[in-house]
C-alpha cells in the first residue's frame, strides 16, 4: 500500500528510532490546544510545536490533540519538550503496537485502540490513540482528524458536568470513557447483522452466508485485539500508586474497568455464536446434500429393476415367446409401471420419502 512503512523496515534499527510503521493516513498534521480551568476555556489551532511548549507547566489543565503521525520531526520536538523517553515515542509511532500502559515518574504513557464501524462495507477499522499524561497535561497522538471524542469537546467547552473541575486523569477517564462507549454502538450493530445472518442460516444458506460468517468471525477477532489488553490496563491504571491519579478517579476508573468487561463477555458471545453458525452451515449444507443423495439413490432403486426388464428384452435371441405376443409390449409396460409403483408406496410406508 502506498505511504505505508511496514513493521519489517524497522528490523535492525537501534533502540529508540523514531519510524512511522503503519499507514500515512494525513498529508499535514493538525494540533488542536484545550487549555481550561473552572471559569475559563481557550479553544486553538496551532501549526509548529514550539507554540505547545508553554503548556507544560501551566496551572490550567491542558489537552493537546495531534491528529497525524507522520511527521517525526514534530513528534521529536514535542516529545523532548514534555521529557517523553524515546522508546514511548517510537511505540506511539508504531500503530499496530498492542495496547499498553507504562508508568514514568512525570507522566503516563497508554496506548488503547479506538475503533469505527463502516456502514458501506460493514467492516471494522481500528486507529490507534496514544495518551501522555501528566499532573496538568493530556497529550493525545492520533493516526488522522476524526474520532469520538466530540461530545468531550462540547461538555469543556458548554461547561457541563464535573470535567472541568477535576485534573488530567479526569479528563483521561473521560476520553476512555467515550471509546469504549463506542464499543457498544460497534457491538451492538454487530449484534444486528449477526441477528438477521441467524434467519438467513434457516432460510437460504448460500455461499453468501458463508462469506458474511467468515468475516463476522475476522471482526470479532479484531474487536477482541483491541478490547482484550485494555482490561489490564484500566486494572493496574486503576491500582497504580502513581500521584498523576487521584483518589476520586480510581472509582471512576473502576467502573469503566467493568464496562470493558462487559464489552469483553458480548464480545466473545458473539463470537462463539458465529463459530456456532458456521458449524450450522456446514451441517445444513451436508443435510442438504445428503438429501439430495437420497432422492438420487432412490431413483436409481426404481430403475434398477426396470432396467432389469428392459435389458432381458433387449436381447437378440431368436426365441423369445413374448416378442411375438400382440400385447407384450404393453403387457411389459404396466408391469414396469406396478414396480415403480410399489417401490414407492413401500419407500413412503418405510418413511424414507
Amino acid at each position: 500500500m502506498r505511504g505505508k512503512t511496514k513493521l519489517s523496515s524497522k528490523a535492525g534499527t537501534p533502540p529508540g528510532t523514531l519510524l512511522l510503521v503503519g499507514e500515512e493516513k494525513m498529508r499535514e498534521p493538525e494540533i488542536t490546544i484545550f487549555d481550561y480551568d473552572r471559569e475559563k476555556i481557550s479553544v486553538k489551532k496551532v501549526k509548529k510545536p514550539e507554540e505547545c511548549f508553554i503548556y507544560r507547566n501551566t496551572p490550567t489543565i491542558t489537552w493537546i490533540n495531534v491528529d497525524g503521525l507522520h511527521d517525526i520531526e514534530l513528534i521529536e520536538k514535542l516529545g523532548n519538550h514534555f521529557g517523553l523517553h524515546p522508546l514511548v515515542m517510537e511505540d506511539l509511532l508504531n500503530t499496530s503496537q498492542r495496547p499498553k500502559l507504562e508508568i514514568f515518574e512525570d507522566y503516563i504513557f497508554m496506548i488503547v485502540k479506538m475503533l469505527f464501524y463502516n456502514e458501506k462495507n460493514r467492516k471494522v477499522s481500528v486507529e490507534q490513540v496514544s495518551f501522555v499524561f501528566g499532573k496538568n497535561f493530556v497529550i493525545t497522538f492520533q493516526e488522522r482528524k476524526g474520532d469520538v471524542f466530540d461530545p468531550i469537546r462540547e461538555r469543556l467547552q458548554t461547561g457541563i458536568g464535573e470535567l472541568k473541575k477535576r485534573g488530567a486523569d479526569y479528563l483521561v477517564y473521560c476520553l476512555l470513557d467515550v471509546i469504549v462507549d463506542n464499543y457498544f454502538v460497534i457491538l451492538e450493530k454487530l449484534g444486528e447483522e449477526i441477528e438477521f445472518l441467524e434467519e438467513m442460516l434457516v432460510k437460504r444458506p448460500d455461499q453468501k452466508v458463508l462469506r458474511t460468517i467468515h468475516r463476522l468471525k475476522r471482526e470479532t477477532i479484531v474487536i477482541r485485539r483491541a478490547v482484550w489488553p485494555l482490561r489490564e490496563i484500566l486494572s493496574d491504571l486503576e491500582k497504580v500508586d502513581s500521584h498523576m491519579i487521584n483518589s476520586g478517579t480510581r472509582l471512576y476508573l473502576r467502573d469503566l474497568y467493568d464496562h470493558v468487561i462487559q464489552v469483553m463477555e458480548t464480545m466473545e458471545t458473539y463470537r462463539d455464536m458465529v463459530t456456532g453458525m458456521l458449524d450450522i452451515y456446514l451441517s445444513s449444507i451436508n443435510n442438504k446434500m445428503n438429501e439430495i443423495m437420497k432422492v438420487l439413490t432412490i431413483i436409481g432403486t426404481i430403475f434398477l429393476p426396470l432396467t432389469f426388464i428392459t435389458g432381458i428384452y433387449g436381447m437378440n435371441f431368436k426365441y423369445m415367446p413374448e416378442l411375438y405376443w400382440k400385447w407384450g409390449y404393453f403387457a411389459v409396460l404396466g408391469f414396469m409401471f406396478v414396480i415403480a409403483l410399489g417401490m414407492l408406496l413401500y419407500f413412503k410406508k418405510k418413511k424414507w420419502l
